[in-house]
């Protein structure tokens, strides 16, 4: 399945920013494609930039490499009990407080970037193994109806975006 395929009553209009910045990608070679694409532009950043914060109060971009691994692996949960046909309403999570309790800082770039790796091949087998009628199922989460497809989709526009914050905000000073 395309992204330009996804119906927009799949996702909430929360959800849509991240789905709207990517041009027609099919969602299981993108998901792999963007873990490559990824790794290599951060194994571009120069090394004193990872610990750097653009303003008080910001995350680094270790801190946003780890805010991505952990919304990778809630959304993937999220896709898992969804698929499985289980209609409980999942919560929300409050990203600031998952920042505020990691380690993110003392961690090396090679740690993060293996972890990332790790959970999005993880992802993207759990994708690969959803029948297309497992994609399609809906549930709730945070208050919204989602599709288990969308769910892939905003994992890929999620990447997508802290990508662009990084280039915009952290690499161009």
């Amino acid at each position: 399945m395309n992204s330009n395929q996804l119906p927009i009553d799949e996702y909430s209009k929360f959800n849509a920013t991240y789905i709207q910045t990517l041009e027609n990608v099919e969602l299981f070679e993108e998901l792999e494609i963007s873990l490559h694409d990824f790794i290599k532009f951060v194994q571009n950043i120069p090394l004193d930039k990872f610990d750097y914060s653009y303003a008080e109060g910001k995350w680094t971009i270790k801190e946003i490499i780890q805010h991505i691994i952990d919304t990778e692996r809630i959304f993937a949960y999220r896709a898992l009990r969804i698929s499985r046909n289980d209609k409980t309403p999942l919560p929300g999570f409050e990203e600031n407080d998952y920042a505020n309790n990691t380690d993110a800082k003392s961690r090396s770039i090679q740690d993060l970037l293996t972890e990332f790796s790790a959970v999005r091949h993880s992802n993207l087998l759990m994708f690969k193994s959803f029948s297309n009628e497992q994609l399609r199922r809906i549930g709730t989460a945070s208050n919204h109806e989602i599709s288990v497809r969308a769910i892939g989709f905003i994992l890929l526009g999620h990447l997508k975006h802290h990508k662009r914050v990084f280039a915009e905000r952290y690499l161009n000073n």
